[in-house]
Formats: structure tokens, sequence, C-alpha cells
């Protein structure tokens, strides 16, 4: 650091009482010339800037070379400048979530916007807290898991483009659209559709949904939820911080979901949850079988492709509310099978007297609420029903 400069008095005239102070000032420092380029960042600028200033310096010397005293300390700051330089630029890029390398500062950025990847790693039981610290692992929780990022690199890049877009997504309950995305996201929940109404004095909401099985929302006799639904379930509610029944006592979903739209919809907004209309539909086909395929097996498959089950034409969730039914839907899936030559369509229609058969318009119109259902299932009619007719094919 500069020192203070000593002050001394000088008695230059006959008078002892007059003085003069006098100060030895260090000389002042050269100004940066306009020509200095505040763009250089690495060795080869620094050097060759220096050796520039060298030359411009000291025009009557002619000749400079490697092994002179003043290239060699020119080089030395060359270095020391550039390895500066480079920490410069290290330091800061560890400031944005952009360009930051270091997984600790990656994580802080990511938590500095709401997205504690931490805390949710931990809670999903991912990797490395998929499996419990060894016991001679002293290691607190962050630090194994900003190792597991080292040594897996493409995890925190799928981290730092999956926090921007998880704070930019709308997690309230505001539009209709909303209503319906945010539910659609909840386990016990396939279909759903919103609309608003005039209550007389404020807005009414009302939502509809396609529930788990297509149960009704308010049913809660013989009702047994899976171990699987009850994991997905208490993961979903604990990551909302949202309160959770006993899943294991048969709660009815609407007490399952009410919790839910509680806490994401606009305060004072009044929302009325519904169950979908489900209408049964009576189908009745006439299936020509190829020769070298058994009756039987065809049977199998044709009654597969039009079950409840996954991948099923009337698997739950699969038709939306008010889509109308088609008869060439219902071709398009029975064509693909193996061993289907031709198809006649003889009953399509509602379940009821009152409905007219569609088999020669090949559509069932349906509206509003209304759900296409047929569960096939003797027990329940009144929920749909299909009839197979199988000619050709072999026997067995």
């Amino acid at each position: 650091m500069a020192q203070n400069p000593e002050i001394e008095l000088v008695y230059a005239g006959a008078c002892p009482d007059c003085a003069t102070r006098v100060a030895d000032l260090p000389q002042k420092l050269p100004r940066v010339g306009d020509d200095f380029d505040w763009l250089l960042r690495d060795y080869d600028g620094f050097r060759l800037f220096m050796l520039e200033e060298l030359v411009a310096k000291y025009p009557e010397r002619t000749r400079w070379t490697p092994a002179d005293v003043e290239t060699a300390l020119v080089e030395v700051m060359a270095d020391i400048l550039d390895r500066l330089s480079d920490s410069v630029d290290r330091v800061f890029a560890e400031g944005f979530l952009e360009t930051a390398r270091r997984p600790e500062s990656v994580r802080r950025l990511l938590k500095f916007i709401g997205y504690d990847i931490l805390a949710i790693t931990r809670e999903k039981s991912e990797p490395p807290f998929d499996v419990p610290a060894h016991a001679d692992d002293q290691r607190s929780d962050e630090q194994r898991f900003d190792q597991y990022w080292l040594d897996n690199p493409t995890k925190m890049e799928a981290a730092r483009f999956a926090g921007p877009r998880e704070i930019q997504t709308q997690k309230r309950m505001v539009t209709l659209e909303d209503y319906v995305n945010r539910l659609q996201e909840h386990p016990l929940v396939l279909r759903a559709q919103s609309w608003q109404t005039w209550g007389g004095t404020w807005p009414v909401i009302y939502v509809a949904v396609i529930a788990w099985q297509r149960k009704d929302i308010d049913d809660t006799q013989d009702l047994e939820y899976p171990d699987n639904i009850i994991e997905e379930v208490a993961d979903f509610h604990q990551h909302r911080s949202l309160a959770l029944v006993d899943l294991t006592e048969g709660p009815s979903i609407r007490s399952v979901l009410r919790p839910y739209l509680d806490a994401y919809r606009m305060a004072g907004q009044e929302v009325i949850l519904q169950s979908a209309v489900e209408v049964g539909i009576s189908i009745s086909i006439s299936i020509e079988v190829r020769s070298n395929y058994f009756k039987s097996e065809l049977r199998r498959a044709v009654e597969q492709a039009l079950s409840t089950e996954p991948g099923g034409f009337f698997e739950p969730g699969r038709l939306r509310f008010g889509e109308d039914l088609y008869a060439g839907d219902l071709f398009e899936t029975l064509m693909a099978i193996d061993g289907v030559d031709n198809i006649c369509l003889n009953r399509f229609k509602r379940i009821g007297k009152r409905f007219a058969d569609q088999a020669d318009f090949g559509r069932i119109k349906l509206d509003g609420l209304e759900v296409a259902v047929c569960d096939n299932d003797l027990d329940n009619p009144a929920r749909g029903y299909f009839r197979l007719k199988l000619n050709g094919g072999r026997k067995g």
C-alpha cells in the first residue's frame, strides 16, 4: 500500500515563525491511452499488447528477442493476467443459471427461482436418495447430491431446463381451461370438463370429471383403492402440501379431490364438482372370419378390442365429454385385427326403447357431459353391451 507522505517544515526567511510545508509526493500514475483494448481476455492478447507498448516506448531499440528480460517479464505477466481473466469469467458465469457449471451453483439458482430440486428429489426418492447412505458416509445430503450431478452431468442439465419451465407453468385454476388441465393432473381423474353459468349474484364454475375406473365421485360402497393408486395420490398431495384423507378406508373420490380444488381455485369462486353422464351403447356386429382362423380366438381378440381394459375401445377416459360415437371408428378398430375379413353393423344405438337405431346413419350423437360406455356386463346391461356373430373361419 502507498504510504502517506512525510511533511517537512522549511524556514526560508528570517522570521522564526514563518515556515513552508514541503511534502515529497509520489509521481502520478501514467494515464491509460485511448488505444487500450478492454476486450483482451487471453494470454496471446495480453502478451502482444505489452510487447507493442514496449516497442512504442523505446523506438530506438530495433531488436527484441525471447531471451530478453523484458520479454520474459511480459510473458510472465501475460500468464498471470490470463489466469485472473479466466477466474473472473468463471466467477461471473456462476451467477447465471444458463452458464453456471458447479452443481451447488445450479442448485442454488434453481432454489432462488422457487424450484427446490434437492427437496423434490428427496420426496420422489430418486437417485442418489433411492438408496440409504452408507454408515461410513459422513457427507450431507447437499454434498451427496452435488457429487451425483458431477458423476451424471446430463441430470444437472435436465434440471437446469426443467426449473424455469416448472415455475412458468400456471398452477392455479383461473380460466375454465385451467380447471380442466389441473384436475386431469390428479391420479384419480381421467377426463375433466368445465363450464360457467350465472348463479344470480356471481358466476358459478361447474366441473365434471370421469373418475378413476369410471367410479361415481360420491360412491363409497365397496370402494377399494389399489396400492399403486394410493401411492400416486399420496405423492401428488404431499408434493403440493395438500390434506389427504386415509385412502385405505375407502373415501369417496369427491372427498379426495375437494382439498385440491379448494387450494388451487380462485378465492371467492364457487365451484361445483359433478360426475360425467354415462350413456350405455348397444351394439350388434356380424364378422366374417377368414378360413384359416379359429372363431374362438378371433372372438377373444374382438372382445379385447372393444373392452374397457387398457387399450380397449371403451377404455375409461379414452372418449371425451360430448364426443359422438362413429361406426367408422369401430370398423377401423376391428378391421385391424388379424383374421377379420369383413364387418356388418346390425345394431348401433343408445340403451332404451325411445332411442332409434343408428346402424344406417353410423353416428350416435352425444352432447354436454355425456360419455359413451359399453361395459358388456350381463348383470348391468344399462351400462352398454355388444353382441358378436361370427361367420366362416374354423371351429375350435
